[in-house]
């Protein structure tokens, strides 16, 4: 049980620096020791609009923004009509009093007003509300001015002294006026570990960097830009070659191009870039080139909700390019599990000559967790399967000598995997083609369309599916074996479910949870079984149409007994689902998240 659990929100509108004063709030608390998870609520526009940016902090972990707000900074008058109403009984509300009037707040909400015209002195900085009210924030805190103060400094360390000076005086304003004026709210302690604080996107894009990622090409779309930045400003030191391309349909094409020479490759993109992309899969895989695409899901369809949150790409990733073809599916559980999932799904695309799709969203990607830096600090092994180099590395050649013609590149085998040679290795030829083809790589519809030689191939080629099953693990169950309750989610719901389960259970109700991230393969018969030994299955998803509880049926033959679902553009509060599945329970089949809570 966590002794410590608050969360503070920062409205405003766009170029209000939000992001900026988020950062130095959460680093402070980081570097005190506290988990900490973030969700940044924003519209697409470069200024204006309505931000509200949310952080949870506790001395356990955290895995979602929560269901309440304690601390809330309100940058503009906007922010205060349309959050006030959610602050509660003992919770605290920064503003300037100059500028924003409070309204009627509930009993025992703490109106904190700032003088800043009084406090700010000579500065005529339009934003020292920000740096303001992140001082009289960690004065409530017990945080110690001397770790905002380094904060500071760090943060605008490339814009000069005088701008650092004028900061740190402003937030020292800020911290004495709100000790003098204001009741304190925690006194948090330094709890002396180090935790680092990461953005989903850059935790995938790390976790390419360790996989040996080499060649990485994208179109910035919202939400996967963050990938594409973390790379950029990290290429050259770490050797990796960058490309913005002209558009996704260059992206996909170059990103295989590159694969076919042996380097590990990855793009990333969202559900509208994905969709120009799929041609090119389909390609790659009866080329059995690897590469690992990211689609990071936004809310659609069409350009849809650019800056907002939905898992309603499965579909769309299921049957990505035309034709049967082998392809690998996963989908991160949380912000650290993309450490650990990104070169998982490289050495299984290696292993088995096929593109491998990672399935992120918006509240993954674009989120902020904490983590400890201990489970992420090994090297991830690294597995190129039957893969050929000219060097030497790789698997060892399994023909002999380096100008032994018995090399087919396409050579049918048990496991559907023929080895790979790639261009420039001596005694190998490097054919490759989108048409059918011979073991040899010549086009079976040079002759005729051989309806012997394609079947041989096309069964080859799907036969991958059979035995990647075997490496992939079958998802644990969550608490009791087998039961009264099942809730089942896939990928980013994880850590919310499993803090619904621990509501419904101080309500009474006893729930474990599965949460399946490898999509494809899918374990049909483990997961099968598993679901056969509880009485009620609920699935919780982020869309509209049940898109993983139509696939579980259609690879299980089974249909759960209850749907919670959300496709407002938030992602779920664990009280959405704790009230969805009582719902349930209460009799109604399918539970659509109301929008009752004006939360952005």
């Amino acid at each position: 049980m966590a002794n410590i659990d608050f969360a503070f929100s920062i409205g405003g509108e766009a170029g209000q620096g939000i992001a900026s004063s988020g950062d130095i709030l959460a680093f402070a608390l980081a570097r005190y020791g506290y988990h900490l998870n973030a969700y940044n609520a924003y519209q697409s526009i470069v200024r204006g609009g309505h931000i509200f940016l949310t952080v949870r902090a506790s001395d356990q972990p955290v895995t979602n923004h929560g269901d309440r707000i304690d601390i809330m900074l309100c940058l503009n008058q906007d922010t205060m009509n349309r959050h006030l109403k959610l602050m509660g009984a003992g919770s605290y509300v920064f503003f300037d009093s100059d500028k924003v009037k409070p309204g009627e707040a509930a009993s025992g909400v703490h109106l904190c007003g700032l003088p800043v015209k009084q406090l700010q002195g000579a500065s005529t900085n339009k934003l020292n509300i920000n740096t303001m009210g992140v001082g009289a924030i960690l004065a409530i805190l017990g945080i110690d001015f001397a770790i905002l103060e380094e904060d500071i400094a760090k943060k605008f360390r490339k814009k000069g002294e005088a701008i650092i000076k004028e900061n740190t005086e402003i937030a020292q304003a800020g911290y004495t006026f709100s000790k003098s004026n204001f009741k304190q709210f925690l006194t948090l302690k330094n709890l002396g570990r180090s935790l680092a604080f990461v953005e989903g996107n850059s935790a995938l894009a790390m976790a390419g960097a360790a996989a040996g990622v080499k060649y990485y090409c994208a179109y910035p779309m919202s939400p996967s830009t963050g990938v594409l930045m973390w790379f950029s400003n990290h290429a050259k030191q770490l050797g990796v070659m960058v490309r913005q391309v002209e558009d996704e349909i260059g992206v996909a094409n170059m990103a295989y191009g590159a694969a076919h020479t042996g380097a590990r490759t990855m793009f990333a993109t969202s559900g509208g870039g994905f969709a120009l992309m799929t041609e090119a899969l389909g390609a790659a895989s009866i080329m059995e080139i690897p590469v690992v695409a990211i689609n990071v899901q936004r809310g659609g369809p069409g350009t849809g909700l650019p800056t907002k949150q939905e898992q309603a790409d499965l579909w769309q990733a299921l049957g990505a390019g035309q034709g049967d073809y082998p392809r690998l599916i996963a989908a991160p559980t949380s912000i650290e599990d993309c450490y650990h999932l990104v070169p998982e799904m490289f050495n299984l695309t290696d292993q088995f000559q096929c593109p491998g799709i990672i399935l992120s969203d918006l509240v993954i990607s674009e989120g902020r967790s904490t983590v400890d830096p201990a489970n992420i600090s090994l090297a991830p092994k690294i597995d190129r399967g039957q893969t050929i180099f000219p060097n030497g590395h790789g698997m060892d050649n399994p023909y002999g000598g380096a100008n032994d013609l018995s090399y087919y590149r396409y050579k049918i085998t048990e496991n559907g995997v023929s080895p790979r040679a790639v261009p420039g290795t001596p005694g190998h030829l490097h054919v490759v083609s989108t048409d059918e083809h011979d073991e040899d790589g010549v086009l079976i519809s040079d002759e005729f369309t051989n309806p012997i030689k394609r079947n041989a191939m096309h069964e080859k080629r799907m036969r991958k599916m059979e035995y990647a099953e075997k490496l992939v693990p079958t998802p644990a169950v969550h608490g009791d074996a087998s039961g009264d309750l099942l809730i089942v989610g896939w990928g980013s719901t994880e850590g919310v479910i499993r803090e619904a389960i621990g509501q419904l259970s101080d309500a009474g109700v006893k729930a474990s949870q599965l949460q399946i991230r490898w999509i494809v393969p899918f374990k049909s018969k483990e997961i099968g079984e598993i679901l056969s030994r509880f009485k009620t299955v609920i699935i919780v998803e982020l869309n509209y149409s049940g898109q993983f509880a139509r696939y579980l049926r259609s690879e299980t033959g089974f249909n759960a007994h209850g749907h919670v679902r959300k496709y407002d553009g938030e992602p779920f509060m664990p009280h959405h689902i704790r009230e969805g599945i009582q719902s349930i329970l209460a009799g109604k089949t399918t539970h659509y998240v109301p929008v009752h809570e004006i939360m952005v």
